[in-house]
């Protein structure tokens, strides 16, 4: 297995920083899930100006359009379409307009731009219901739903997001379902129109889908180390490499997402789950022999690696559970760089020689053996050396955005998850 010590060019100097102009368009603040938000956030002003004075049945249309908007573009079957789209562009296009396909996975911004544009437009329509009706039950709901929509809001924002993930899930989850319930009846008391009856069907049957798929399903749990639990399936269903499936032991309260490992020629499939929290902890140190499943596969960011000749994949730590189907598949040639801690004693010889195996150049760096590396570096190396044309990483949060920026704003196609939801 190579090491730090003997193969990593950590001295590595990295290329100039692009202009000011391309490193401004480049910064977090401007990524392209908040173009998205703000597209279409100016979309709905400049049909706001256009259509000026608005009739109370326009500003529920357009309430109504936007929260359709919100809720189907994370539909799965929608965005395993935006994914497939996005990646039937041949590699014989420029390279810039490659580059941009692959930050289909930004497609959240659409979410919030649709939810904050139709919690604006809805309260127009309470105050507009106020002012000019007498029909009491309807203004009630009118408020109950601004103030469940206020909460829903509030509580995706980032400091409340971040800091208490599960309460938001579940307020995302339960305060949802009750907004829409509340939109049929805010509908319903309103002198309901084909229209609104036929969008509010549609995201009804939208957020229903997946739950249509709900299934529970025997799961057999492996575990290399007290670290780490490959968990493998084999229910009928083998998923296309880069997916990833939903898992729950109490389907209402808490889901977790984790990348599908199948092996080529195999049925089934693998997760790589590591201890990152309570319930991951929970899920090595007391293996359940049976997990809820929604049934209902996604493509994840590494699936735009078809977009391009050569790429290099960066993971750290079970990061490498993303990174393992494509490197398995090689659909498009690659190179592995893996940071992580002891990697045969937390993963697995078996793991370990199954990854050497398809990547015999691939670059494990030893943590516990050689310390943090300067990813950012390393990963350009790898690029460089390789003549890859994208750099997609796998990593938490912090590290993910630093290999992301630290390329792109030296002119590089890099790639990473943005942790929207």
């Amino acid at each position: 297995m190579a090491t730090a010590a003997d193969t990593a060019d950590t001295a590595v100097e990295l290329p100039p920083l692009a202009s000011a102009p391309r490193r401004l368009l480049k910064h977090p603040r401007l990524m392209h899930y908040n173009r998205l938000a703000a597209l279409v956030l100016i979309a709905n002003l400049v049909f706001l100006l256009a259509s000026w004075p608005l009739a109370t049945r326009t500003l529920g249309h357009a309430a109504l359009v936007n929260l359709a908007l919100a809720v189907v573009v994370r539909q799965q079957y929608v965005v395993n379409l935006f994914f497939r789209l996005a990646t039937w562009a041949p590699t014989s296009w420029p390279l810039k307009v490659r580059w941009t396909l692959g930050k289909v996975y930004h497609f959240g911004g659409l979410h919030v731009g649709g939810a904050l544009a139709g919690a604006a437009w809805f309260v127009a329509v309470a105050v507009t219901v106020t002012a000019d009706s007498r029909n009491t039950p309807l203004i009630s709901v009118s408020w109950v739903l601004i103030g469940l929509l206020v909460v829903i809001v509030a509580t995706a924002l980032p400091p409340f997001r971040s800091r208490f993930h599960d309460h938001f899930e579940k307020i995302h989850r339960f305060g949802g379902w009750a907004a829409l319930a509340l939109f049929w009846t805010h509908t319903l008391l309103s002198a309901p129109d084909p229209v609104s009856l036929a969008v509010l069907a549609v995201v009804t049957f939208s957020v229903a889908l997946p739950w249509m798929r709900l299934r529970k399903v025997a799961v057999r749990i492996e575990r290399p180390s007290p670290h780490v639990a490959l968990a493998r399936f084999d229910h009928g269903v083998t998923p296309f490499a880069g997916s990833s499936t939903a898992i729950s032991r109490s389907p209402l309260m808490e889901w977790h997402s984790f990348a599908n490992v199948p092996a080529p020629g195999e049925s089934g499939f693998r997760l790589t789950i590591s201890r990152a929290g309570d319930w991951t902890g929970s899920f090595v140190d007391d293996a359940p022999e049976r997990v809820w499943v929604k049934g209902i596969t996604t493509a994840g960011v590494a699936n735009i690696e078809t977009l391009f000749k050569k790429v290099v994949y960066v993971a750290t730590g079970s990061g490498i559970g993303p990174c393992l189907p494509h490197l398995l598949a090689a659909e498009v040639p690659s190179r592995l760089v893996w940071a992580t801690r002891d990697p045969r004693t937390t993963y697995g010889d078996a793991l370990v020689d199954e990854i050497l195996t398809v990547q015999p150049d691939a670059l494990v760096w030893d943590t516990s053996r050689n310390g943090k590396p300067d990813m950012v570096r390393l990963a350009y190396a790898a690029y460089r050396d390789f003549g890859a044309e994208a750099v997609i990483c796998i990593s938490n949060k912090k590290l993910t955005w630093q290999v992301v920026h630290g390329l792109e704003s030296r002119g590089i196609p890099a790639y990473g998850a943005i942790w929207d939801s």
